[in-house]
């Protein structure tokens, strides 16, 4: 009777809700100059979910060429980029939010990616 109290209270337990401002997606997309008008050559996609996980996605023109699971975290509002797979490369980089929009920018400045 008492393995059956514990086990119903752990399993009611309730998941802490994570509202993280970097929830959801975030693109950087390289242009592709032509004689009129420029077109979204290649594009990478990062989508960041509330159980600290993500997938990254490279397209090339609209075909996707590339694809990978990260993790990710926060300290001290430093975001921690971690691929998953062969070269477990990490990035770091800050949010910056202004209004309603936001980027995601390296140490040194330059943009890493935008709220899509």
């Amino acid at each position: 009777m008492t393995l059956f109290g514990i086990l119903a209270t752990i399993g009611c337990s309730e998941i802490p809700e994570n509202n993280d401002p970097v929830l959801g997606a975030w693109v950087k997309a390289e242009l592709e100059a032509t004689t009129a008008k420029a077109q979204a050559a290649d594009r990478e996609e990062w989508i960041f979910n509330d159980v600290y996980l993500g997938r990254y996605h490279r397209y090339a023109k609209s075909d996707i060429a590339f694809y990978t699971d990260f993790r990710w975290s926060v300290e001290q509002g430093v975001y921690t980029v971690s691929y998953l797979g062969e070269n477990d490369e990490e990035i770091e980089v800050k949010l910056i939010l202004s209004d309603d929009l936001g980027t995601l920018q390296l140490d040194n400045g330059s943009l890493f990616a935008a709220r899509k």
